[in-house]
């Protein structure tokens, strides 16, 4: 498990791509064990966060991937599936995690606004990390990676204000 975990942080921290994750379905069990850990770390930190917000962010994680796959199989490179999708999760889970250990951590040095804005700037890392990995995944140029993340990005916003806008 710790090599996994090191590979996805080198991959968030844009050291490695997502061909350094074995393709192997399997390692599906301990990358979704680490995305409900940080999820439900989020949770106990935030008030806020409830069981809708957890179905939320399992639903905005599943648009994610549904999209990424789809650019991987549109480019013809489906037998990277595995890897890049287990990247995208696994590296999604590693930039939470480093969100709310942030915002614990600044918190009560910085306040909420200060350490909120630290926090925000470090899930919106995300992005990049997500160009970086479809990049790799489907053999483009990097920059080709950041328009599509910033895509999926967009559409996970509307979503998330579709969604939040009609409770």
């Amino acid at each position: 498990m710790l090599p996994l975990i090191r590979t996805l942080f080198d991959i968030t921290l844009l050291r490695k791509g997502p061909e350094a994750i074995p393709p192997a379905w399997f390692l599906f069990v301990p990358i979704i064990g680490l995305w409900s850990f940080s999820v439900l770390a989020a949770a106990a930190l935030f008030d806020q966060f409830d069981v809708s917000s957890v179905a939320l962010s399992a639903f905005s994680t599943l648009v994610g991937v549904v999209c990424y796959a789809t650019v991987v199989v549109v480019n013809g490179r489906g037998a990277r599936m595995a890897q890049t999708i287990a990247a995208i999760i696994g590296c999604g889970a590693i930039i939470l995690l480093a969100f709310v250990v942030g915002y614990a951590v600044l918190d009560p040095l910085l306040g909420d606004g200060a350490s909120s804005a630290i926090a925000n700037l470090i899930m919106l890392w995300s992005v990049p990390v997500e160009g970086h990995i479809i990049a790799r995944a489907i053999d483009r140029h990097w920059y080709i990676g950041i328009l599509i993340a910033v895509g999926v990005f967009v559409l996970q916003l509307f979503i998330y204000e579709l969604m939040t806008t009609s409770n």
